[in-house]
């Protein structure tokens, strides 16, 4: 089952083009583009790659075009070591007639050129983060590597840059981000929070059990080690759902209490949400839709107090914060969540603000302004 909602009759007629970064799983930034594919369903949609075993059949049923790195053996898995190539493919696309562009992005989809007077709403998960954020956590300490990739991503933000200035209107997905493309962009963004599937994502209202719950991307920024440093001390029990390239690194290092599950279906998803005592978030994150699932399950969030978890996350009803990324900090307010008595209805009142009506409403009044000016805003 999922939420109720409706799209504006407007958008029937409406002739779309769709642009995503690339197609190799269904997080938080494909659950938006499968949306937009059920709204616009003759919408061709361009991506870098596309893995049809990893995203939906609503995405799938679109004409899909892919750039020249499809054809390179196992790209779906090693696509992150072609970063200096995106920019010059997803450029060399050609785009059909339409009377928007739409891009969902957080890379270089914001580049597909237009055609002349085509207007081009980006609804922007972050600023290309390879290029301009958390580089130590991506180049990690070698001072060679560091040496050697300085270049290439002040080549980067350049091209970041110019891209910037072939979309109309920007969408940011909170204020963190909207505050980020005024800084890189220098533009002004709309906000439209990402939707979170109400109906998929609900509560039982039965007891929490014994455990705590991590669901992540196991890479260097999302944190993951403070998390297996304070539970491995503690000795509470941990689940950790997710995969990626720290899971051996992690694995290692962890206690007995800590149980890494991998990938998991949205079924197996919703009954830890439902069983688990609290969330665990410990990295700065663009918005987080994993901290809003389990909130839609009832559950509490403790979450690092920066980012987009500011803006989801309601201190002292559906959850805590900790102000530093250290596994002492992190241990402190897990135990003051497990000592709080939680309401877990009032959590997921609070989650229900985060409807996909409310997405597509919002989205809406931007695609609006978007149509109606065809040539982007001034920069700051």
């Amino acid at each position: 089952m999922t939420s109720a909602y409706s799209f504006p009759p407007s958008w029937k007629t409406l002739k779309v083009v769709l642009c995503h970064d690339w197609l190799t799983g269904m997080r938080g930034g494909e659950r938006v583009l499968e949306l937009l594919c059920e709204a616009f369903p003759e919408a061709p949609v361009f991506t870098l790659i596309h893995n049809p075993k990893a995203v939906s059949d609503t995405i799938n049923r679109h004409r899909i075009h892919t750039s020249w790195l499809q054809a390179i053996p196992g790209i779906e898995r090693r696509y992150r070591n072609f970063l200096p190539f995106f920019p010059g493919a997803i450029e060399r696309f050609k785009v059909p007639e339409a009377d928007i562009i739409i891009s969902t992005s957080h890379c270089v989809a914001k580049g597909l050129k237009p055609r002349p007077g085509m207007p081009h709403l980006c609804y922007c998960f972050t600023p290309m983060r390879y290029a301009w954020l958390f580089l130590d956590e991506y180049l990690g300490a070698n001072p060679l590597k560091k040496a050697v990739a300085r270049p290439l991503l002040a080549w980067l933000r350049r091209w970041d840059d110019r891209a910037s200035e072939r979309v109309t209107r920007f969408v940011g997905i909170s204020r963190h981000v909207q505050a980020r493309i005024n800084t890189f962009y220098r533009r002004d963004a709309d906000i439209v929070y990402p939707p979170v599937d109400l109906g998929r994502w609900t509560p039982d209202f039965q007891p929490a059990g014994d455990f705590d719950l991590i669901a992540s991307a196991l890479v260097p920024y999302k944190k993951i080690d403070i998390a297996v440093a304070a539970y491995t001390r503690s000795g509470r029990r941990l689940k950790i759902v997710g995969t990626g390239t720290e899971y051996a690194a992690l694995k290692s290092v962890a206690g007995a209490n800590i149980e890494f599950l991998g990938w998991q279906s949205d079924a197996d998803l919703l009954a830890l949400y439902r069983r688990c005592r609290l969330l665990v978030f410990p990295g700065e994150e663009d918005f987080g839709i994993v901290p809003l699932e389990a909130q839609a399950c009832g559950r509490p969030v403790v979450a690092y107090g920066r980012g987009g978890a500011l803006e989801t996350v309601k201190n002292g009803v559906s959850g805590l914060f900790f102000g530093e990324q250290t596994p002492e900090s992190l241990q402190a307010a897990v135990a003051n969540c497990a000592a709080r008595t939680w309401d877990p209805a009032a959590i997921r009142a609070h989650a229900e603000t985060f409807s996909i009506q409310a997405f597509i409403n919002g989205l809406a009044a931007s695609l609006e302004k978007a149509l109606a000016a065809t040539t982007p805003a001034p920069r700051a």
